[in-house]
């Protein structure tokens, strides 16, 4: 059997599997198709299909294949960071600025340092951190990793719960956008390289200058041309990015960011951005599987991973009730808030594949983070639904 043949049975596995779960079991009431596929790529990867069928796993994910799979991938998840980041609207976020500023700082700042704390506590032992990374970068990154929320999935999550449009939900995605820059930001300070701190200079400087053009540019050009353009432009700053020592996915969200959703219409993103998770990105979850390992065995794995779970989700909860009580918001608001926040695979997910590809952490530490990703983004919706409910019959009896 040929290469191609071999490829082909691959795609055909990372499509049809994680589908057909979703479908036949219904599972959209806590694990969304997304979440499904997350959670395919984890089952095909060497930790368990290739324990239990290593003959079967050799055959198909063989080294050739692989990297065809990871050429996938690094485009796929370049595709999503650059719509994520075109996505991010901050003129509303600077309109309620205290509000927005308040709410975001607390749901991103306490869940920081909870997780913060929850890394102290794991690095104390060998296996956690990379080779490539200093102490204060996998403290900061995981304590990071614990406090982000992936906007992308967010919206999905709210357009199925019916409050995307509504007023709450357009706050909560004023919290997010303001928590994803900073993310970025954290991310970017982590990276920096004393050794390329030059070539990293020149990037920002160029990239500056760069942005100017590329916005003069596409407020002139015709619709069907700016597509492509914001294509090369994507890849420029993504191939920039990596030169520089930061990473190509940093250069792909900033490719995003300093350009505006009105140039590609509101509808033709969220088209896009769902051809994109329809027909690509299930090869980044497969390629994001493959990478998890269980070095220092199953239970510790998984005991990191709910420390972790319980850092994340207690520290957002916590996070967005302080900002509830100095904005006066109902408890049940307050909650609501705190599960929708919760959404953090894909973002979280790429975020720890930077910090694994640059040896900040290990892949153990990678398995324990992707674990904890899906496990609060599975809470997310179980938890929301109720609160939205109550929260609905509570307006209508003040009405």
């Amino acid at each position: 059997m040929n290469i191609t043949e071999v490829y082909l049975i691959a795609l055909t596995i990372i499509f049809a599997v994680p589908w057909a779960v979703w479908r036949i079991f219904r599972t959209d009431h806590f694990a969304p198709l997304v979440v499904v596929q997350i959670v395919g790529g984890i089952l095909l990867g060497p930790g368990v299909l290739g324990a239990v069928f290593p003959e079967y796993y050799a055959f198909v994910f063989r080294p050739e294949v692989i990297g065809a799979l990871n050429g996938v991938a690094w485009w796929a998840v370049m595709l999503f960071v650059f719509v994520a980041g075109i996505e991010l609207d901050l003129t509303a976020a600077w309109r309620h600025r205290r509000e927005t500023g308040l709410t975001a700082g607390l749901a991103l700042g306490v869940p920081l340092l909870a997780g913060t704390a929850a890394a102290a506590v794991i690095l104390q032992f060998p296996g956690w951190r990379g080779a490539g990374g200093a102490y204060w970068q996998a403290l900061l990154g995981i304590g990071m990793a614990c406090a982000v929320t992936a906007l992308p999935i967010l919206v999905l999550l709210m357009e199925k719960l019916g409050v995307l449009r509504e007023q709450l939900g357009q706050r909560i995605l004023r919290y997010a956008s303001l928590d994803d820059i900073a993310i970025w930001g954290v991310l970017a300070l982590i990276l920096l390289d004393w050794e390329r701190i030059g070539r990293q200079g020149v990037f920002l400087v160029g990239f500056a200058l760069a942005a100017v053009a590329i916005r003069w540019l596409m407020a002139r050009l015709s619709d069907n041309d700016r597509w492509p353009v914001g294509l090369i432009w994507l890849a420029a700053c993504g191939f920039a990015g990596d030169w520089s020592g930061l990473h190509y996915m940093v250069g792909a969200f900033l490719a995003g960011v300093v350009l505006d959703a009105r140039w590609f219409g509101h509808e033709a993103m969220d088209r896009f951005r769902n051809v994109v998770l329809l027909t690509i990105m299930p090869v980044f979850f497969l390629s994001t599987g493959l990478r998890t390992q269980w070095e220092s065995g199953g239970l510790a794995v998984f005991g990191v991973a709910a420390l972790l779970l319980a850092a994340a989700v207690g520290g957002k909860l916590l996070g967005v009730h302080i900002a509830g009580r100095f904005l006066g918001w109902s408890r049940t608001e307050a909650s609501l808030i705190g599960w929708l926040l919760q959404t953090k695979a894909l973002i979280m997910i790429i975020f720890a594949n930077i910090l694994l590809d640059k040896g900040v952490i290990t892949p153990t530490t990678f398995t324990a983070l992707l674990l904890m990703a899906v496990g609060s983004t599975m809470l997310t919706k179980p938890f929301a639904t109720p609160l939205i409910a109550k929260l609905g019959e509570r307006v209508k009896a003040e009405a």
